[in-house]
């Protein structure tokens, strides 16, 4: 985690710090999760930046699926993660909530 973190970021990647190999979390899940429900947007701002130890790649929308960034390549380096974590994708690119789905537990 960078220093310089306000005290929204740590905790939303207080979150994703816990969220256990070959499993995925929605932003909206994250952001209940660290007590800001209702603020998924906030969830991807905090993940932006430099790379450190928060397993970012293994957070999603809503729809089971990599959220597009653009041109950068970044959404095929997350899915290749995933896949290396163990996170099966359907034909369409969907991962299956119920099966890999993570809610704090």
């Amino acid at each position: 985690m960078t220093a310089s973190a306000s005290p929204i970021q740590a905790a939303i990647r207080a979150v994703v710090a816990r969220i256990p190999p070959g499993r995925v979390c929605t932003y909206g899940e994250v952001a209940r999760l660290a007590g800001f429900p209702r603020h998924a947007r906030l969830v991807g701002r905090s993940l932006h930046g430099p790379a450190d130890a928060v397993p970012w790649f293994r957070v999603i929308n809503h729809q089971g699926r990599i959220s597009p960034r653009g041109l950068d390549g970044n959404d095929d380096y997350q899915r290749i993660l995933l896949e290396d974590d163990g996170v099966k994708f359907d034909a369409s690119g969907r991962i299956d909530l119920k099966v890999y789905g993570w809610h704090g537990d």
